[in-house]
C-alpha cells in the first residue's frame, strides 16, 4: 500500500479537537497482542468520531485524573466480556504523564480482528507507570496517516504500527503541527 502524502502543516479538516472523553476498557489486544497499549474511547457517544473516516491518525493527547476524594477502583468487564479490568480513574498517573503527549489513533473496525463496531484506540506514545482506565482524555487530531487495512499476520500489523508511530512523531516535531499542542 502506498501511504498518502502528508502536508507540512494541518490541512482542512484538521486540527480536530476531541474534548474530554472517558478512557474505557477495550479488548486488551493493543497491549497483549501488539505491544501498543491504547486508551479506548466510546465512538457511539462522539459524533465527530462517528463521522470521521476510518483510518490511522496522528496528534496529541492529554489525560486528566477524575476528581474524587476516594481512590477506590471499580471492576468492569472488557468489551468482549472475556476478562475484567480495574477502573482507577487515573489516580496513579504521575505528573509527567498528565502532560500533552504525542499519539497515533486507530479509528474503525480493525479488519484483522473483525470488529463488529467502530472503535477508537489512541496509542499515547509514552511508557506509563500504571493503567489509567476511567480517567478522562482530550486529544487533538492533527492529520491522517493511512487507511485501515487487513493483514495476513500480526507481524505485518505490528510493523505498520511502528511505521505509523515513526511518521507521526516526525510530523509532530514540525512546528506547524507541534503548535496544535496548545489546543489542549
Amino acid at each position: 500500500m502506498e501511504r498518502p502524502q502528508i502536508p507540512d502543516s494541518p490541512a482542512t479538516p484538521f486540527p480536530i479537537l476531541l474534548n474530554k472523553s472517558t478512557v474505557i476498557p477495550g479488548f486488551g489486544r493493543g497491549s497483549s497482542d501488539l505491544g501498543f497499549p491504547t486508551a479506548n474511547i466510546n465512538v457511539k457517544d462522539n459524533e465527530v468520531l462517528q463521522n470521521l473516516e476510518p483510518g490511522v491518525y496522528f496528534g496529541f493527547a492529554k489525560l486528566f485524573k477524575v476528581s474524587s476524594d476516594n481512590t477506590e477502583t471499580t471492576k468492569v468487564e472488557r468489551i468482549d466480556g472475556k476478562s475484567s479490568v480495574e477502573l482507577n480513574y487515573g489516580h496513579y498517573l504521575k505528573t509527567e504523564e498528565l502532560d500533552v503527549l504525542p499519539m497515533v489513533m486507530s479509528l474503525g473496525w480493525n479488519p484483522y480482528y473483525g470488529n463488529n463496531e467502530k472503535t477508537c484506540e489512541i496509542y499515547i506514545i509514552h511508557q506509563f507507570s500504571d493503567s489509567f482506565y476511567g480517567c478522562h482524555i482530550s486529544s487533538v487530531i492533527c492529520g491522517y496517516l493511512r487507511p485501515e487495512l487487513n493483514y495476513t499476520g500480526v507481524e505485518a500489523l505490528i510493523n505498520d504500527i511502528k511505521l505509523d508511530v515513526k511518521i507521526g512523531l516526525e510530523k509532530l516535531s514540525n512546528p506547524n503541527y507541534s503548535k496544535c499542542k496548545d489546543l489542549l
